[in-house]
């Protein structure tokens, strides 16, 4: 069985007021032409479909005409809701579709819904699990709930078949090791509350993630966040984005490879005074990756007369500008603030310990700060 894993497409969404629909139509044809190329036997998409719960209808068009590309050539599309999605609306009409080959779950039932596909080898189990807020399924943390959410699928799962798991929660390593984050995931708090070990999905042959931009894998099995294939911050300019192609042979042969993904417009950071950006042999340089969306940083100690304005006479997909001037003190701001959203209340009283104390808070001492906190998030 041949599939295609992708996430994070993040229809709708905009920077800087910047609407990327144009790139995503033109991405979401290179992640089809993809599809076809290698032959696969399935699309799967890990949630966060579109980028608010309320789509426009631009973006609703966009994702129908994708999805009816993919029917149309037989190829299942697999997809769940992520925490950017309305469960509600993006499983509307899931049981007229399911009959197309279209199966989207959006909500969790009594049972997990899980999608039966045939190959040479045998038969292959996607078991789909949407993202839940913890509260929804009387949990305290995302672990729980995942834990939760697992017993609703008739266990243990048949280890003679392949069981691949759709999901988009925040996955951590078995030591809670923390996968790399970009600034354009605003709904993720690191670590305690939100962590799920990787290690509760051990049972499954390959467990395709969204929520994280940047494509890696997670734990000592097959959990792979495909990432979003295109870069949605600036903080993600260095990474080069992707698609998951995964084979799986007979039980236990798995492999699993990226296929880049090139966008129409790539998203780069320039960094020089003013005068220098404007140059016409450096602007000429840059030939067709003039257009690419830019965020220029200047060097200029002196004050500049419409910078944003120059910019765009020859950059014209130039975001935003950032005066190197001011950057020292608003990183650091920034970036104390971030971590600070970052890390569960747990996590915090542990700094607080160790500051205070001069040594790590004991195992026993843990448990209990973790209990707590998650008590009183249940209650709020």
């Amino acid at each position: 069985m041949k599939f295609l894993h992708t996430a994070d497409l993040h229809i709708g969404k905009k920077i800087y007021e910047q609407s990327l629909l144009e790139d995503q139509a033109y991405i979401l044809d290179r992640i089809y032409e993809t599809a076809l190329a290698e032959q696969v036997e399935a699309v799967v998409i890990a949630g966060d479909i579109y980028d608010r719960a309320i789509p426009s209808a631009e973006a609703v068009a966009l994702l129908d005409e994708f999805l009816t590309k993919l029917i149309e050539k037989r190829i299942p599309v697999i997809a769940v809701s992520g925490n950017h999605d309305s469960p509600e609306r993006v499983s509307f009409a899931g049981r007229i579709l399911e009959k197309q080959g279209l199966h989207i779950t959006g909500s969790t039932g009594e049972t997990l819904k899980t999608v039966i596909l045939e190959d040479s080898c045998g038969t292959v189990a996607f078991v789909c699990m949407p993202f839940v807020r913890p509260a929804v399924v009387g949990a305290a943390t995302s672990a729980q709930a995942v834990e939760e959410l697992l017993g609703r699928h008739p266990m243990p799962l048949d280890m003679h078949r392949r069981n691949v798991l759709v999901t988009h929660f925040f996955v951590v390593g078995e030591k809670g090791e923390e996968p790399e984050l970009s600034e354009s995931e605003s709904d993720t708090q690191a670590g305690g509350l939100d962590g799920v070990p990787a290690s509760l999905f051990q049972c499954f042959d390959y467990v395709a993630l969204g929520h994280i931009h940047k494509p890696q894998h997670m734990g000592k099995g097959h959990a792979y966040y495909a990432g979003s294939p295109l870069k949605y911050s600036f903080s993600e300019a260095r990474w080069d984005k992707s698609v998951n192609i995964v084979e799986l042979g007979e039980p236990g042969d798995i492999t699993v490879r990226k296929v880049p993904l090139t966008p129409l417009r790539d998203m780069r950071i320039i960094r020089g005074r003013l005068a220098e950006l404007m140059e016409p042999d450096r602007v000429a340089s840059e030939g067709e990756g003039v257009k690419d969306y830019f965020q220029a940083v200047l060097t200029d100690t002196e004050e500049l007369i419409d910078p944003m304005g120059t910019l765009r006479s020859a950059y014209p997909n130039v975001l935003c500008i950032e005066m190197e001037k001011n950057m020292d003190s608003q990183t650091q701001e920034y970036t104390s603030r971030l971590a600070g959203q970052r890390k569960s209340t747990a996590r915090l009283f542990g700094d607080f310990y160790e500051m205070l104390k001069g040594e790590p808070m004991d195992e026993k001492r843990r448990e209990i700060v973790e209990e707590t906190a998650g008590e009183a998030a249940a209650e709020e």
